[in-house]
């Protein structure tokens, strides 16, 4: 037993060093991440890198930066899909969409966009609503590689069955085949999709505020942030937001336990859409 606990320790230890390293090397701070998720990830480089120890994945993060780009794309959050939890995006239309009517020009932050298929299944819900237009939308993620993902639009042709029934169930209103063309094994989305979109860096760990923004999604990335991370993210939410803006987040979170449960309305508490309050 004394053995075993030994070795859990040391690898504990190796883990915080690892991510110290890449704060120290390369200025991302992984350390108010659920660790849960960093050793996951970290479990799931060192099996396929064939390293025999933390210690060895350690020195090729501090020397080979090509290592660390495979293990920051493994670090990041980018598990998602187009219209992902229908009802969700049902709720997007019912809830949101005829207060967003009553503005000339809106702005929707997509924050920790990952490769971009949320951002795209809000452009599709504001053209089939007429709104895209008015609609300045950002989408934002700290990982490169990961944003110029987004930015093709380029998906697996494998997932589109998936993508089409989600679609569907969301509430779709033409065929979802329309905003895509085949090509090889892959799906290319409508080029006009992206006419509203910027997509630009932004780490939620260290960056700060967008300004005035009517809607925030960040759906599914509080999940792998520690407390007092997440109360921090969600204050940043909060002062990005104009009075009265919807805030987003994933099925399995909400502000319920966090410093912010005050400053929110829920607008929708199964789909976990809020609202900013106007006064407090």
């Amino acid at each position: 037993m004394k053995h075993n606990n030994e070795y859990l320790e040391n690898e504990r230890l190796m883990i915080k060093l690892i991510i110290e390293a890449i704060h120290l090397k390369y200025g991302y701070d992984f350390s108010q991440y659920s660790p849960a998720h960093t050793k996951r990830r970290l479990e799931h480089r060192l099996a396929l890198s064939g390293f025999e120890n933390y210690g060895q994945m350690l020195h090729e993060v501090i020397t080979n930066e090509s290592f660390f780009d495979e293990l920051l794309l493994d670090l990041s959050i980018n598990v998602t899909e187009m219209f992902r939890d229908p009802w969700f995006y049902k709720a997007v239309r019912e809830t949101i969409v005829p207060h967003l009517e009553t503005y000339p020009f809106f702005k929707v932050w997509h924050a920790g966009c990952s490769a971009g298929q949320e951002v795209y299944s809000m452009c599709i819900l504001l053209e089939e609503e007429g709104l895209k237009d008015r609609a300045q939308i950002y989408a934002t993620d700290f990982n490169s590689l990961i944003l110029d993902k987004a930015k093709q639009g380029i998906y697996p042709a494998d997932a589109i069955r998936e993508y089409t029934s989600n679609y569907q169930k969301a509430g779709g209103k033409e065929s979802f085949s329309d905003y895509y063309t085949a090509h090889y094994e892959n799906v290319i989305l409508k080029k006009s999709l992206k006419d509203k979109v910027l997509f630009s860096s932004h780490n939620l760990v260290t960056d700060g505020v967008f300004g005035e923004m009517n809607v925030i999604f960040c759906r599914n990335v509080l999940i792998y942030f520690n407390r007092d991370l997440q109360n921090r993210v969600l204050k940043l939410f909060h002062e990005s937001l104009c009075p009265g803006g919807f805030l987003c987040l994933g099925s399995k979170e909400s502000i319920t336990f966090t410093d912010l449960v005050e400053a929110f309305e829920p607008v929708a508490p199964r789909e976990k859409i809020y609202r900013k309050r106007r006064q407090l």
